[in-house]
């Protein structure tokens, strides 16, 4: 059984409009970076400075997210090998959002973007039974054998 893994607050410059520490807290928390962006202005107005403190201490104090190529490992950084390009993410999780506030897709996007993620493996799928069935594959298959 494997053990879930732990969130990690991380800054994401990658993402964000100055050094990425809203879009690090939205990612932990769930929500969309333009409401911890606003919940963080509305603070810096009412609070006389603390949000502006806290902002610069998490910029200076928070890891940088590793990219999204690579994958933390005991020891350093593994790469992380994806067989497909960017027009066929079909191992890629569609997230669906239920309430405006959180991170994922609209219903009908990610909707969409299922179908399409099904499209693809049913294209890959008749790609390969078509090669299967096929004279070139039967002949391969003999010329191996001797």
């Amino acid at each position: 059984m494997t053990k879930p893994e732990k969130k990690q607050l991380n800054r994401i410059p990658e993402q964000g409009k100055i050094a990425g520490v809203c879009a690090g807290v939205a990612e932990y928390t769930g929500t969309e970076p333009w409401l911890v962006r606003i919940i963080w202005f509305s603070g810096l107005v009412l609070s006389g400075g603390f949000f502006l403190v806290a902002y610069i201490a998490g910029w200076f104090i928070l890891d940088k997210k590793p990219s999204s190529t690579f994958e933390k490992v005991k020891g350093g950084l593994k790469e992380h090998w994806n067989r497909f390009n960017a027009e066929q993410d079909i191992d890629r999780t569609v997230e669906v959002k239920t309430k405006v506030w959180q991170a994922g897709e609209p219903p009908r996007q990610a909707y969409r973007d299922i179908a399409r993620q099904f499209d693809t493996i049913e294209n890959r799928v008749r790609n390969m039974e078509g090669y299967v069935t096929s004279n070139e594959y039967t002949l391969t298959r003999e010329i191996n054998k001797l």
